[in-house]
């Protein structure tokens, strides 16, 4: 069920003549369906007088629910001495909120004409739909304030419904059982119309509160509802109309007046107009950061509300706002492209355009989002002189005052001020927050150029090696850069100083396929404003030849422990490349990767099984050789030998077969005849263990002692390889060493 809410204020008293306001919604019902009908923007303007006792109150009065809220006082030039703070109840929760400081330090109309007929006023506060209000004026120290400003109000705005959006999401699912059964609706208010209350006492003391409606209904629902990314046309030279000049960067897609819902009405004066735009001024519009972007063009009614029924002002103060998402919307009227005369920063708008980011940004910085709009605004408009965003400019000051810094200024004086600068640099006020202040350095660098951060992340399809990128040809480029790509026109991927790719500025990567021989690799990046920027340059050099195995990989048998599963080898191999190796890959029977000056590794090979030990060499531009050798490791047992001398048998499980032979006898041998590239003699060790001859193909090659500290079986203690496969003898002879004479004997094991 669709329902209308209005409110029923009521009033807190504080002692010392502080004001405190109250203020609860009630419902009606009011349509039906998923689509609200349009509403128009509204202020209630609350005023409290004060009691023969010196007291402020406000009695009950009904009116409707309020999004926005400020407050305001007779003289535009008095200011409020105290510090103005509300809290709100929302509509959706029934929570109170804290209490919300109010921003009274506003810049005067700068026109005497329009400044007669203005207020004092507080910057309005976004809170959101909401059914209650209450509201103090205290000194720093706490206390209420009594020196309180005639005509003091508080002003609450209904920004209303006006877009197609805001048409649909429209609604409330608050129960009406939740309110009160005596509270009744109070007719839809018109100008110059105040509500009916009957307990609304009589005294002639008693304040009163007038309720003026921005638009009637019917001139409100004309507005267009939707949200177009075309500003209002800009209105054909004139006498008083200056010529819109082209820009030097592209013009940013906004929201225009209509696209928000502005009701024009509210605004029947001509708009007035500068010659130029030479500097702009960037501030916050205060309030909540934890709005809807969908609420954005709410807020923005809001604003044009208060400032027009509040202030008092001819229009909106701002030139162009923009929400947290980064959303631009068209500001005071007049047509975008031209130096419409604004009122944003007293004594300086005569030659600058405003710009105001949606919410409060003292303590939190604004989101890249906002920051990339203010910068894309601020590159256009300055764009259209011709002027630097991130140089200085002399201004003449408008009015003679000091900014937030104590800097004092004369009218008519020369000043020098940054093209994007702060609100406060220019009047006394702590807007646009110390957090987005001190983003205005990077909004300057953003819109100016060059694009900042432009670094080159990666090469895909080459590899590192020392100082030089390898490839075999393709390669991809990627990149990245801290200025957004809205701002950017252009990547261009370079070859040895030449364009060889170009892509959007949203872009990150480029690809391209390089020419035989050594290149330099670069990115530039182009700005908008045509300013670029390159990366250093990567020498990345092509290389379409395969690695070789100058030696082809083997395996070689080495000592350690043998069994019946697994003899210890050593693979053995040697790749080169004609560029850079990059590695060396083990792919089977087991994987391992290995340096490209690796040239060996131990493991271990089934013996009794052909195994194909195939390895990879790469080198660092892609190129791959594979080379995918056979081998079979045998056990030849030590009853395959040929016996001299007198030898035991023994039996035991850890003895390879569950046998060997021992032998004390000297001069007793075994010779073992095969056709293999790689051997080893396998034996029991012990610490009375003997010694032996070791004889190949006839030829005394080793002298070999078996003696061990420790007990070790099945142990390839001796071995010999050789560069091919060729017929061999291996005979051991025993020494007969003396007092441990005996050696014992497991076999030999050879490469076939």
């Amino acid at each position: 069920m669709k329902r209308r809410a209005w409110l029923t204020l009521g009033a807190v008293v504080l002692g010392g003549g502080g004001i405190a306001t109250y203020a609860a919604a009630s419902p009606s019902n009011d349509a039906a369906g998923d689509v609200q009908p349009k509403r128009p923007v509204k202020v209630y303007d609350l005023t409290l007088k004060g009691t023969a006792a010196g007291k402020r109150e406000l009695p009950r009065t009904e009116t409707k629910e309020f999004s926005l809220l400020g407050v305001s006082w007779t003289g535009v030039t008095k200011p409020l001495e105290g510090k103005a703070q509300v809290r709100t109840r929302s509509s959706d929760t029934g929570e109170w909120t804290a209490w919300q400081d109010l921003e009274t330090n506003i810049d005067p109309p700068e026109d005497p004409e329009e400044r007669s007929g203005a207020r004092g006023a507080s910057e309005p506060l976004w809170v959101g739909p909401s059914d209650g209000v209450q509201a103090q004026v205290v000194h720093e120290d706490g206390t209420t304030s009594a020196g309180l400003p005639k005509g003091l109000e508080v002003n609450l705005v209904d920004p209303g419904i006006a877009t197609a959006a805001e048409q649909k999401n429209a609604g409330d699912d608050t129960d009406p059982a939740a309110f009160a059964a005596d509270e009744t609706p109070t007719p839809t208010p018109t100008d110059s119309t105040s509500p009916t209350d009957s307990t609304s006492p009589t005294d002639s003391t008693s304040p009163t509160a007038t309720v003026s409606a921005s638009a009637s209904e019917s001139a409100s629902a004309s507005a267009s509802a939707s949200v177009t990314a075309s500003p209002t046309p800009t209105p054909t030279p004139t006498a008083t109309i200056p010529t819109a000049p082209p820009s030097t960067v592209p013009e940013p897609s906004m929201v225009s007046r209509a696209g928000w819902g502005a009701d024009e009405s509210l605004s029947p004066d001509p708009s007035e107009y500068n010659a130029d735009v030479k500097a702009v001024f960037v501030h916050h519009t205060d309030g909540s950061n934890d709005y809807s972007c969908a609420d954005s063009a709410a807020i923005v009614r809001g604003i044009y509300a208060y400032h027009t029924q509040t202030n008092g002002w001819n229009d909106i103060g701002y030139n162009f706002l923009v929400d947290k998402c980064g959303t631009i919307f068209e500001g005071r009227k007049g047509g975008v492209a031209l130096p419409v005369l604004g009122a944003h920063t007293y004594g300086w708008n005569r030659e600058s355009t405003g710009i105001a980011i949606l919410g409060n940004y003292t303590d939190a910085g604004a989101s890249n989002a906002a920051l990339t709009s203010v910068a894309r605004i601020a590159a256009w408009k300055l764009g259209q002189y011709g002027v630097d965003p991130n140089s200085t400019v002399q201004l003449k000051a408008g009015a003679t005052q000091k900014n937030l810094a104590g800097t004092s200024f004369t009218g008519g004086s020369l000043y020098t001020f940054n093209r994007i600068s702060g609100h406060r640099d220019g009047y006394a006020t702590e807007c646009p927050g110390n957090s987005l202040y001190a983003q205005l350095p990077t909004i300057r660098a953003w819109a100016s150029g060059p694009v900042q951060g432009l670094k080159l992340t990666s090469l895909t399809g080459a590899a590192l090696s020392g100082s030089t990128y390898w490839t075999k040809g393709a390669i991809t480029a990627k990149w990245s850069a801290t200025t957004p790509g809205s701002l950017i026109s252009k990547f261009e991927l370079l070859v040895d100083g030449k364009v060889v790719a170009t892509t959007s500025g949203t872009a990150t990567s480029a690809g391209t396929t390089l020419a035989a021989g050594s290149h330099k690799v670069a990115v530039r990046a182009v700005h908008q404003s045509g300013k670029t920027a390159t990366t250093t340059a990567l020498t990345v050099a092509t290389d379409t030849t395969a690695p070789t195995f100058s030696t082809t990989p083997k395996i070689t048998l080495r000592t350690g422990t043998v069994n019946t599963t697994a003899v210890p080898v050593t693979l053995g191999w040697k790749a080169a490349d004609s560029q850079a190796l990059k590695q060396v890959s083990l792919l089977s029977p087991t994987t391992a990767t290995f340096g490209p000056i690796t040239t060996s590794s131990s493991r271990t090979a089934k013996p009794g099984t052909a195994s194909i030990w195939s390895m990879k060499a790469y080198d660092f531009a892609g190129n791959t050789r594979t080379s995918s050798p056979s081998y079979t490791p045998m056990i030849l047992q030590e009853t395959s030998a040929t016996k001299s001398g007198s030898w035991t048998t023994r039996s035991s499980t850890s003895y390879l077969g569950g046998k060997s032979y021992s032998s004390g006898s000297k001069g007793a041998s075994l010779t073992w005849t095969f056709t293999g590239r790689s051997a080893a003699w396998v034996v029991s060790r012990a610490s009375t263990s003997g010694q032996a001859y070791v004889y190949v193909d006839g030829t005394k090659v080793a002298t070999v002692d078996l003696k061990s500290s420790t007990t070790a079986y099945r142990q390839a203690i001796w071995t010999k390889s050789w560069s091919s496969s060729a017929k061999h003898t291996v005979k051991i002879v025993v020494v007969g060493t003396s007092g441990r004479p005996t050696i014992t004997t497991d076999g030999l094991v050879y490469i076939k």
